[in-house]
């Protein structure tokens, strides 16, 4: 009989690139995989690799009237998951936090069926951190400050940035071309729409009239964005979204973007040298936390936001960008916090918690 694992995950690619990643090893280890999300996760449902799909009641909110509605929702949804996790016989929940996970941990909670949660950030999440003391297992990409027995799997990445760690990451020397990554800005982050273009223009000519620029934009900041490269003389592709990213970090030598959770996992298995922004307004400011993985070894330099004008990031880009050594030492800090099997290693955890 097949054994069946539930992925409980959604709204945001955060949770649901460690779960399409989770998702993936499970089937291959010969498990049938069902993904159990909300109706705002339907948007990533249709890629993700399930033998089938739960859409279950749940919400969130403010106040004592809004939590009311969500707690109400997400009962709702619990039950609807029970129903279905008898019909299919689950053997195991793995939650990667967000409320959308919460209906399904909730109901295998209540039928006593094995659970693992997933934690992306450096810090609890407010789903996992209701739920960690009543789950079997708890896996995390980074150590959680306070909170023993943890188990620090990694992130699993997503299958075509794995292979990234594998390749020799060479910096630019002489006058090759400099190939800066810019990505966030397509949702909503004005300050790398806006700030970064003009950090570059102002660099000095020897490094502006090398750089090869791929920036993700807000869409309302496009066309500025490309009219400050254009007058600065700086090759660059500005757009809201670009689809292979693993083909862009394979040639990419520096990054500027967030400091969220997959980001950071991905710049380790990438080996890739960054830039990072933490987004201010992130809940117990987590991103910074995230970044300090890198920065502490020296694979990234983290900037606040109300630090981050474009002078500052005009002198750090200089010092980074101006030297190749750096670059590769950097480059090194990164693959030293990698954990390229975290796919693995989180399916091993989840495969004991349903043996157990």
């Amino acid at each position: 009989m097949s054994r069946t694992c539930v992925v409980a995950a959604g709204g945001t690619g955060g949770h649901m690139f460690p779960a399409e990643a989770l998702a993936r090893e499970m089937s291959a280890r010969g498990w049938r995989v069902i993904l159990a999300t909300d109706h705002r996760g339907e948007k990533f449902a249709h890629g993700f690799p399930a033998d089938d799909r739960l859409f279950l009641d749940a919400a969130t909110g403010r106040g004592p009237v809004g939590l009311m509605k969500a707690g109400l929702a997400i009962l709702r949804g619990a039950r609807q998951a029970r129903t279905a996790f008898r019909e299919a016989e689950a053997r195991v929940v793995v939650g990667f936090g967000g409320y959308p996970s919460a209906p399904a941990l909730i109901a295998a909670l209540m039928d006593r069926r094995p659970t693992v949660i997933h934690e992306q950030n450096a810090v609890l999440g407010r789903t996992n951190r209701m739920l960690a003391e009543r789950v079997n297992a708890v896996a995390s990409t980074f150590s959680i400050r306070g909170r023993a027995g943890v188990h620090v799997v990694g992130s699993p990445v997503r299958p075509e940035i794995r292979p990234l760690f594998d390749r020799a990451y060479s910096p630019p020397t002489g006058d090759a071309p400099i190939r800066v990554l810019v990505t966030g800005g397509s949702q909503g982050a004005r300050l790398l729409s806006e700030a970064v273009p003009h950090a570059l223009a102002a660099l000095p000519a020897t490094l502006r009239s090398r750089l090869e620029v791929f920036q993700q934009s807000r869409t309302e900041s496009l066309e500025a964005a490309r009219q400050v490269y254009l007058e600065a003389g700086i090759k660059a592709e500005v757009a809201p979204f670009f689809r292979d990213m693993a083909a862009l970090l394979a040639t990419t030598h520096l990054l500027i973007g967030r400091a969220g959770a997959s980001t950071c996992a991905e710049l380790a298995v990438a080996a890739m040298p960054s830039v990072l922004i933490p987004l201010a307004i992130a809940t117990d400011d987590h991103q910074t936390l995230n970044a300090r993985s890198l920065v502490d070894v020296g694979a990234a330099v983290s900037l606040p936001e109300g630090q981050a004008t474009p002078r500052r990031l005009t002198s750090i880009l200089e010092d980074i960008l101006g030297d190749p050594s750096r670059l590769t030492a950097m480059s090194a800090g990164a693959r030293s916090v990698a954990i390229p099997d975290a796919a693995a290693r989180l399916a091993d955890l989840v495969e004991a918690t349903a043996a157990a």
